[in-house]
């Protein structure tokens, strides 16, 4: 039988290269997200199932249990992403709300409701999306920095909580990673902005580097827990200090 994983935030970026990496190593992948017509075109290129799904949502959250089942083995948390760039004392609340719902609250909704099924597989495995920005703080990144320092604590206090439980409970923090969506989003569909954010970087990652580790961490033994992964690209030593231009050699 076929194991079953979910992954939330799978219309794009690195939930779509998520699903596809799982589906590879022959995962039946559950595709959620709330843009329906991305989330079919995955699940039939993959051959999975695509569940309509605002993780804020807790009806929808219930729909997607429902949709799971009684059995899951491993579940990505991957919804959220940032809202802006503005600092402190000029940053909008309903920002932080949002990307606080969808980073955090969403994580714990999703978790909640799919931890029986994950149980119920004897070796279930929760992955949950989150940042370098869940480690550190840069200028103008306070809520999202908040948001993923949350998602952090809370993936920190699961795995105390479900010690004794077959559920791994692990998270992938990543660096500078160009999407096709993720600094568009952050920056209200400003393309040039967005741009700008990756202007000079050699490599920065792409999702399917995300991806890949992500199987990795997923595909580990039963007994191995990867609690953290921070992964970024070369270029990037941290959130402030990030080299724009070619690299050298000696």
């Amino acid at each position: 039988m076929n194991k079953l994983a979910v992954v939330t935030g799978a219309s794009s970026g690195i939930g779509a290269a998520t699903a596809r990496s799982l589906a590879a190593a022959g995962y039946v992948v559950v595709c959620a997200a709330r843009r329906r017509d991305r989330l079919t075109a995955l699940a039939d290129e993959i051959g999975g199932r695509a569940v309509t799904c605002d993780v804020s949502s807790a009806a929808d959250v219930a729909r997607l249990a429902e949709a799971v089942g009684d059995r899951l083995d491993v579940l990505v948390n991957n919804a959220g992403g940032a809202l802006g760039l503005a600092p402190v004392a000029s940053t909008e609340v309903g920002d932080w709300r949002g990307m606080y719902e969808s980073n955090v609250i969403g994580t714990l909704q999703v978790t909640q409701a799919l931890l029986p099924a994950l149980v119920a597989s004897g070796a279930g495995t929760i992955v949950n999306v989150g940042s370098t920005a869940g480690r550190t703080v840069y200028e103008g990144g306070s809520g999202y920095t908040a948001a993923k320092h949350a998602v952090a604590a809370l993936t920190e206090t699961l795995r105390l909580e479900l010690v004794d439980q077959p559920v791994r409970v692990t998270e992938i923090a990543p660096g500078m990673v160009r999407t096709e969506e993720f600094s568009l989003t952050r920056f209200g569909g400003d393309q040039g902005r967005a741009d700008a954010v990756y202007a000079g970087v050699a490599d920065p990652l792409v999702a399917d580097d995300v991806a890949e580790a992500i199987l990795w961490m997923v595909e580990r033994p039963a007994h191995v827990n990867i609690d953290l992964l921070v992964i970024k690209p070369r270029a990037q030593a941290a959130a402030h200090k990030v080299h724009r231009g070619p690299l050298t050699s000696g």
